[in-house]
């Protein structure tokens, strides 16, 4: 988690909402890694989960990520929930809840409806002060 934090930093350098991802292979190794992206980018879908597993199919060559984990800083929304079940990810570890647009577990549970093929193990509130932490300072100071 810490280093999805490290990445989250990188993003709000660049004036995006700091969130960051990561994701490790089945033996805990770091395949990949991003951060939000959709300010210097333009792209409405360059959520740092969604760079970050696009990211880690490209490097395995393979669009399934199955046995592999995603650690975030913040519950993913919708349409990342969506990207982790077709990516087959085995779990997903998240920081800070997102009462708002959260799709694992607070405001939808995406990543676990029965009606979907795959449904990851789901681990919250790892370093969930630090990641609140500093999403609460990025929006205070704008």
């Amino acid at each position: 988690m810490r280093r999805a934090l490290d990445e989250a930093a990188s993003a709000a350098a660049h004036g995006d909402v700091p969130v960051g991802a990561v994701v490790l292979s089945p033996t805990g190794a770091v395949l990949a890694v991003g951060h939000n992206e959709r300010e210097a980018t333009g792209d409405p879908t360059a959520h740092a989960e969604i760079v970050a597993i696009r990211r880690a199919a490209g490097a395995l060559g393979a669009w399934r990520l199955t046995g592999c984990t995603l650690v975030v800083t913040l519950e993913p929304c919708t349409m990342c929930a969506g990207a982790v079940v077709q990516s087959r990810v085995d779990r997903v570890v998240f920081g800070a809840l997102d009462e708002k647009a959260g799709a694992a577990g607070s405001l939808w549970d995406v990543v676990r409806d029965r009606r979907l093929n795959h449904r990851p193990e789901v681990i919250h509130g790892v370093l969930a002060d630090a990641c609140s932490a500093q999403l609460t300072a990025f929006f205070r100071d704008r």
